[in-house]
């Protein structure tokens, strides 16, 4: 059995993490949080994204958020777009990368973007495109990658010439969604065993939901396929407002637990990405769902 001596996780949950949460976030919390994941050691944040305020209103700060964090040096702060509207003002609000998205899934396309998946594969090459002439990096997401929540039939071949059109239109990193929880680690090992075969110049990473419990088998086996790289959202919260059955994301603390245990470096401060829990909780009055974030710290009490 073969796992990675190290690995890097991406935090997303000031973007995916919050995009769909009722309580919108003030932006001086949304910047902590920010501020906050980069003391905690992440390579790269999903910051924010230049969405419709309309359709998406808890990201409508986006340029003042992306303004006002303390930037780290050495860390990668990204935003999400879905379209060259969004890149361009990505670009001028200072990103250092851009992610841009098509769903192998047709219903999620139409659902998510108004578009057929060709439209938004064509619109997705363009974002790339853009993103490149601006010397930025461009992550091409293919969300929907082991399923459907709409029944349809997504195969690995399908994937698979999503991901190639998107490296060939110049993407510096590909990641495989999996929107609505529909992977299991079987299907995650032979997705990602046949895509690093064939595309193992490009960083593919891995963006897991846990709608029905598997996320953290799903990345056992997709390390144990060969990657490296993965998403994880503080307190495992998200998903997407636009598709059914989207849940919340591999929860962070929860990931990084599991690799400290495992003897996998992660390079993340644990004890900061509790105190970032702690802050999304306040913020958004509930408790989270991780599990590692309900545990009572030792040597708090002792049982009766």
């Amino acid at each position: 059995m073969h796992f990675p001596e190290k690995i890097k996780i991406r935090e997303v949950s000031p973007r995916d993490g919050l995009q769909g949460e009722r309580k919108q976030l003030t932006t001086a919390a949304k910047v902590e949080l920010v501020n906050l994941l980069s003391l905690a050691g992440f390579s790269q944040i999903n910051v924010t994204s230049f969405v419709s305020a309309a359709r998406v209103p808890n990201m409508a700060d986006a340029a003042e958020v992306m303004a006002r964090i303390d930037r780290k040096p050495g860390v990668v702060y990204d935003a999400t777009v879905p379209n060259l509207k969004g890149a361009q003002r990505a670009i001028d609000a200072g990103a250092d990368a851009i992610v841009t998205f098509v769903a192998a899934s047709e219903m999620a396309n139409r659902g998510n973007v108004g578009r057929t998946t060709a439209e938004a594969l064509r619109l997705a090459e363009e974002v790339i495109d853009t993103a490149r002439a601006a010397g930025l990096a461009a992550i091409g997401t293919i969300s929907s990658a082991f399923g459907s929540p709409y029944g349809e039939i997504i195969g690995q071949a399908d994937v698979t010439r999503l991901a190639r059109r998107l490296a060939d239109a110049g993407a510096t990193g590909l990641a495989l969604g999996d929107t609505s929880g529909e992977g299991d680690p079987r299907r995650v090992y032979e997705l990602v065993a046949s895509l690093l075969a064939g595309l193992g110049h490009i960083e593919l990473s891995l963006h897991l939901h846990d709608t029905r419990g598997l996320a953290l088998a799903n990345a056992t086996a997709a390390m144990q396929a060969g990657a490296m790289s993965f998403d994880g959202a503080v307190g495992g919260i998200g998903g997407s407002p636009f598709t059914d059955n989207s849940a919340g994301n591999l929860a962070t603390e929860d990931f990084v637990e599991m690799c400290r245990r495992m003897g996998i470096e992660t390079g993340v401060d644990q004890a900061v990405v509790l105190e970032a829990n702690r802050l999304l909780s306040a913020e958004l009055g509930r408790p989270l769902d991780s599990k590692v974030g309900r545990l009572r710290p030792a040597g708090a009490g002792a049982s009766r």
